[in-house]
């Protein structure tokens, strides 16, 4: 039935859901899964098409890119230029978990995440019907299921309100365990960059990679703000953390 919830906390439903929304992504339609973070809407990412319609789905273009999930460490090293010593902490220090990270994609890949300019953005969720449903169907173009504009979803009944019969079917693992995005890494450039700050700090982040958060807060090619002191002896202030920049490249915040 297209567009059906399958209650995962049911063990019956739960296997009926996986195998079935498992057919929908290999057959080239949409699903809807739970993950750590907030619920995302998704397909096979090397099915062009259907990446096109999880696009149309959530009313946005090519400009805004796809992230990945996948299933485990390994499938990720396939997918990558390199798999840089910077990535190999950030992964087994935060995934599965709330990290994205940009990074070069492999020249040979046939896929179309939108306009890229040569990076994928790619996530392991800590969820386990996420992880067993990538892991039938492999690497899974997925987003945030949401209408793009609206509050990303954190439940099944809540993603389903938003993106309806575009969605073939609904996974319901109950209400998402973080509810706020993951932080995007950008190791595509000199340093690395967070597009967003999220599930994780950079602060935490800073300890895995041994730079200053401030750091890692600017964008490559602008001068590190110079820390703040005290003056007379008087506390001052820091200044609130400014909005994200978006991206030159396409791959904009705002997704799993």
């Amino acid at each position: 039935m297209q567009g059906k919830i399958y209650d995962c906390s049911d063990e019956q439903q739960r296997a009926e859901g996986i195998e079935l929304a498992a057919k929908a992504a290999k057959s080239g339609r949409l699903i809807v899964t739970p993950t750590d973070t907030v619920y995302g809407i998704g397909c096979d990412a090397f099915d062009n098409d259907a990446v096109a319609s999880l696009l149309a789905a959530k009313h946005r273009g090519p400009d805004m890119p796809v992230p990945v999930l996948i299933g485990s460490w390994d499938t990720a090293k396939g997918l990558v230029q390199t798999f840089t010593d910077q990535m190999k902490l950030l992964t087994e220090a935060f995934w599965p978990g709330g990290l994205s990270i940009v990074v070069p994609q492999a020249p040979s890949l046939p896929w179309n995440l939108g306009d890229t300019r040569g990076t994928v953005m790619l996530r392991m969720p800590l969820h386990p019907i996420a992880i067993e449903l990538l892991r039938e169907v492999g690497p899974m173009a997925v987003s945030s299921a949401n209408i793009s504009g609206h509050a990303p979803a954190t439940t099944a009944i809540a993603a389903k309100q938003q993106l309806g019969k575009m969605v073939s079917v609904y996974l319901d693992g109950g209400e998402a365990p973080i509810g706020e995005p993951s932080t995007i890494i950008d190791l595509s450039g000199p340093w690395p960059y967070l597009l967003r700050e999220g599930a994780l700090s950079a602060e935490r982040i800073g300890e895995v990679l041994g730079m200053d958060a401030q750091r890692l807060r600017t964008r490559p090619g602008q001068p590190t703000p110079a820390p703040q002191v005290a003056q007379n002896n008087q506390h001052v202030q820091q200044p609130s953390q400014p909005p994200q920049s978006q991206r030159p490249d396409g791959m904009q915040p705002g997704v799993q």
